[in-house]
């Protein structure tokens, strides 16, 4: 994303204009999939035209009216829960969890209006209708989400930020969001408290000037979001008269505090006596949480060793009868707590590849980053350890560290003890929980990452570890492997 240029796209509009014409878009969707599903079920469950049992002599209820009320009590409460608007779609969990949370609340309400009224409904038509409706709503809305993604990645369908603060600042929380463009918020310039004009030294980002040329700034850039990157320079008066100097309902503040890497189920706001404090809960690492994610681990550890058992088998006759050595390297890697362990991977190099680190790692051509030792075309990989490494199929025995507990499926990445010792000390923190299998790094980048961002996922894993977050790393994971990009 080039943060500083300012282009205002006549295609996308503010805020306010693509996110209505977004909404309509995922609202016919939306009716379509619910119009698909609730009749669908109804005409292979019932029929089209059949009679609805009651209790009562005077009412008379078809089926398919009952379905165009469930219909449109849906559609109703999807609206009610703001699914489609533009603060939730296009990242985080938020949407589908307020699509989901909309619909049972639906199949509730239902269900006790036919206890009112004693009306029979045909269980199946409930229990299919429902679950399957729920499920279809999620897949249109993954859809869409794939699309936007697409268009912010090209700069459109995005907030237009200005950014308000100090230089350190500004430039921080610019590297921040051009880090993740699918969240939807384009900077497009910046007014600094030194007050200085033209690009911001070692970035794109324009400055337009200090807090007092705000409205020249956001009249020359279009943004249609401001936000404050920084309170320093600026007394909550001043921030109050900036909120109200702002457009209602097509301009935007946003206050962002100094805070980084912080996943979203640990923050809360709370309203006090009109102040809008930030809870952040500290990371829990012991627990019910704790048991699960290792019951979770043993069992996947388990039918991933039964399923993949005749790759594995495969895999070690290919290394045994293509080059000299050991089937199996295994190696000592620093994991929970500092504690060291033995981590067994498939034999991908020559037998005397750790003898040949030295005087690789004194040639020019060591990549990836400056503690870890990532070299394109390594000498020392055989042709299958170089077939196995792309698709990370070397790494498939871990699987037998993961069951006896040594590591987790979903974790940091296990280190060497050499790496350790060029650690900065709040790196330590990685260790805090098991190493995993695969990570953020792994659906990252892999090799690919710099240091600072290896370490910087690792941690963002660590502060806000849970197990819907392993799962969608676990399903990551598969897609990176099959693209086999960044490894080596």
């Amino acid at each position: 994303m080039t943060a500083g240029a300012v282009r205002v796209s006549p295609s996308t509009g503010s805020t306010e204009e693509w996110s209505r014409s977004f909404s309509r878009r995922v609202l016919v969707t939306d009716l379509l999939a619910l119009f698909w599903v609730v009749f669908g079920v109804q005409i292979a469950w019932l029929g089209l035209d059949s009679n609805l049992a009651t209790n009562t002599a005077d009412l008379r209820l078809s089926y398919t009216g009952i379905s165009v009320v469930v219909i449109v009590v849906w559609m109703t409460a999807l609206a009610l829960y703001d699914t489609r608007g533009h603060r939730v779609i296009g990242v985080g969990s938020t949407e589908y969890r307020l699509v989901a949370d909309a619909s049972v609340r639906v199949f509730g309400f239902l269900a006790i209006v036919a206890f009112l009224l004693h009306v029979d409904l045909a269980r199946g038509y409930i229990l299919i209708a429902f679950p399957v409706g729920i499920v279809v709503l999620l897949l249109s809305r993954w859809i869409w989400r794939q699309w936007l993604v697409a268009e912010r990645k090209r700069g459109n369908y995005s907030a237009k930020v200005l950014l308000v603060g100090s230089t350190s600042s500004v430039l921080h929380l610019a590297r921040e969001l051009g880090r993740s463009p699918e969240a939807g918020y384009r900077v497009v310039g910046a007014a600094v408290s030194a007050g200085t004009h033209g690009t911001l030294p070692g970035s794109t980002v324009q400055s337009f000037g200090g807090f007092d040329d705000l409205t020249a700034a956001l009249a020359a850039t279009g943004a249609d979001t401001v936000v404050i990157t920084s309170a320093d320079d600026l007394p909550p008066e001043r921030v109050r008269q900036l909120s109200w100097s702002l457009e209602p309902g097509r301009q935007h503040l946003v206050v962002a505090p100094s805070l980084t890497d912080i996943g979203g189920p640990r923050i809360h706001t709370r309203p006090v006596q009109g102040l809008p404090l930030i809870h952040v809960e500290t990371p829990t690492y012991t627990g019910r949480k704790l048991y699960t994610k290792r019951a979770f681990d043993m069992i996947g550890s388990t039918l991933l060793i039964l399923v993949l058992s005749p790759v594995l088998l495969v895999l070690a006759l290919l290394v045994k009868t293509t080059s000299t050595g050991p089937v199996f390297f295994r190696q000592e890697r620093v994991g929970l707590n500092g504690t060291t362990f033995r981590m067994i991977k498939f034999r991908s190099m020559v037998v005397d590849a750790e003898a040949r680190l030295q005087e690789l790692s004194q040639l020019d051509r060591a990549e990836g980053n400056d503690v870890l030792f990532k070299m394109k075309n390594d000498p020392r990989v055989t042709r299958v350890g170089a077939f196995m490494r792309r698709y990370s199929l070397d790494e498939v025995p871990q699987l037998f560290n993961v069951l006896i507990g040594d590591m987790a499926l979903v974790g940091p990445r296990p280190p060497l003890s050499r790496e350790v010792a060029r650690y900065d000390q709040h790196v330590h923190r990685r260790f805090l929980v098991k190493p995993g299998m695969t990570g953020l790094w792994q659906v990252s980048g892999r090799s690919d990452l710099s240091w600072e961002d290896s370490v910087r996922l690792d941690l963002y894993y660590v502060e806000n570890w849970s197990m819907v977050a392993d799962i969608v790393i676990l399903w990551k994971t598969l897609r990176a492997v099959l693209r086999s990009s960044g490894a080596y």
